[in-house]
């Protein structure tokens, strides 16, 4: 896995690259840009440090060439705007000087400047600072995409691209102080894919990592952007619902169970598999939860009921339990749930 993130030595091609090069001196900046352009580089110009940092603004430019001396705003001060816009990425910023101009030089490397060429230059130097300067932001670019890379795995799940068992205990645990906090309502639900071992040995293991994944696509439908949703690990899955009464619960557990009830399962569009999925509801406050371990056992709890049940159904853990299966068809709002051994309460979303 890991190797996949190694910054190696050996970087992919090269993109063109674009060059900004700002100089009042129009001779001197046509100079600057022939001979990048004869180098296989797309040059742009412009003629102060103010028109430089707008254009830097809007993205694109792989490296900028200042000239120390303009008008409006002089290449230290650009230099400085500049690495103070980028601090996120970076961008090469290469001076222009006289040679015995060393006290800019000094500054401009004080402020972040990366390089300097003296006027007036040579070429191959020129073009060799150039090269440098974007071999190492191609480097820098490349450890960054490898850095998020690890940053992303670090919190989701590489199957479904869902939260990971990680992540959802921190937040989990951050939901429940708040709802501690402020006496709000909040409820969590575990789903578990029926008999996905049976569907595994009938088929593939490709066609279970389809059926996961395309599970996780439906719950991602199913929730808003303040839910969280997590792989707990195999086939099943934990949904956080922050702000939700046993009403809410409800709806979106059924909604989940409708929607994956439904569908039809293929990889090869030949074979459809029908999928079912079990889940288990619990709820906070309600009379036997008082913390966030309780409330997870509350929601398995839930779960292996319906499990024992046969599957293919939803079970709310409330006080001493409440059970059922919806109609396929019949729409939520005006379906009662059937009642089991216990009462539930009330509650909106």
């Amino acid at each position: 896995m890991l190797r996949d993130l190694d910054p190696s030595p050996s970087l992919p091609a090269a993109p063109i690259a674009t060059v900004l090069v700002a100089d009042d001196d129009r001779l001197t900046r046509e100079l600057l840009a022939n001979i990048l352009r004869s180098h296989g580089y797309v040059v742009e110009t412009c003629e102060d440090g103010q028109e430089a940092v707008e254009r830097v603004s809007r993205g694109g430019i792989s490296l900028a060439l200042l000239d120390i001396m303009m008008p409006r705003l002089s290449g230290l001060e650009a230099c400085r705007l500049l690495k103070g816009m980028t601090n996120e990425s970076f961008l090469p910023v290469v001076l222009v000087t006289i040679k015995t101009d060393s006290a800019s030089r000094v500054e401009g490397l004080k402020i972040g400047a990366d390089d300097y060429v003296c006027k007036p230059f040579e070429e191959k130097e020129l073009v060799a600072r150039v090269e440098a300067m974007l071999r190492i932001k191609r480097l820098h670019d490349h450890v960054a995409q490898a850095r998020q890379k690890l940053e992303q795995m670090s919190v989701h799940d590489e199957l479904t691209g869902l939260y990971n068992y990680r992540y959802l205990h921190t937040r989990l645990s951050e939901e429940f102080k708040r709802a501690e906090r402020y006496h709000d309502p909040l409820a969590c639900a575990f789903i578990d894919i029926d008999q996905l071992k049976a569907h595994n040995d009938s088929g593939t293991r490709q066609l279970g990592d389809h059926i996961i994944r395309s599970v996780a696509e439906l719950m991602r439908a199913c929730v808003r952007d303040v839910d969280v949703i997590a792989r707990y690990g195999g086939e099943e899955f934990l949904i956080v619902l922050p702000s939700t009464h046993f009403g809410g619960a409800v709806t979106v557990a059924e909604r989940i169970w409708r929607d994956v009830t439904e569908k039809r399962f293929s990889i090869d569009a030949q074979k459809f598999h029908n999928i079912t999925v079990s889940i288990g509801v619990g709820l906070y406050p309600s009379r036997d939860v008082r913390t966030k371990d309780a409330l997870l056992r509350a929601a398995d709890g839930a779960l292996q009921q319906a499990k024992r049940d046969g599957g293919n159904r939803i079970c709310v853990f409330q006080q001493q339990g409440y059970i059922y299966t919806p109609a396929l068809g019949a729409p939520t709002s005006s379906r009662p749930p059937q009642k089991g051994v216990g009462g539930g309460g009330v509650g909106g979303r």
